[in-house]
């Protein structure tokens, strides 16, 4: 699921890519149940959050609004906040940058964590740059899907990034 804001460019938008080929659906407002992704979070996402929710939604906005959108949570978003752990983006705009994911990368990577890793191929498969995300995020993917609590992913991000330490 996808909470579009509509703040990047339509033809650079990854969210809008992946509505459109049926891999996710547009919503306008998030379940109460429902994982969402929030880089502000402190809880990391593990493979047992699966127990509390059937879903997993992102909010699709500008990096530059994100602390804007998360600051101002309105009525429509609801939901259980989680953080995906440190990876790699592989997007054209953002290549090899720390945590600058773009939604369809996010999307993935946290399909990737839960288990579901045919799914999360085919978001990446939807992209030209899309596999270069699971090749350069896989150690690091496959680790994190192994780990049993937000503190162990987060011991994990300080194994592979030093520097967040």
């Amino acid at each position: 699921m996808i909470m579009m804001m509509r703040q990047d460019d339509p033809h650079k938008c990854t969210a809008l890519k992946l509505v459109r080929f049926g891999l996710a659906q547009s919503i306008k407002f998030i379940p109460r149940r429902s994982l969402v992704l929030n880089p502000f979070s402190d809880i990391r996402l593990v493979k047992r959050d699966m127990l509390l929710s059937e879903s997993v939604c992102v909010i699709d906005c500008s990096w530059e609004e994100a602390i804007k959108v998360w600051n101002q949570k309105d009525t429509r978003i609801h939901g259980i906040d989680r953080s995906l752990p440190a990876l790699l983006a592989a997007n054209p705009i953002n290549y090899a940058k720390l945590g600058k994911l773009s939604t369809a990368e996010a999307l993935a990577g946290s399909h990737y964590i839960l288990g579901n890793v045919e799914m999360a191929r085919n978001i990446t498969n939807t992209f030209k740059w899309g596999h270069t995300f699971l090749e350069l995020n896989l150690n690091l993917l496959d680790d994190y899907a192994k780990a049993d609590s937000s503190e162990k992913v987060m011991e994990i991000e300080k194994e592979y990034f030093p520097q967040l330490a």
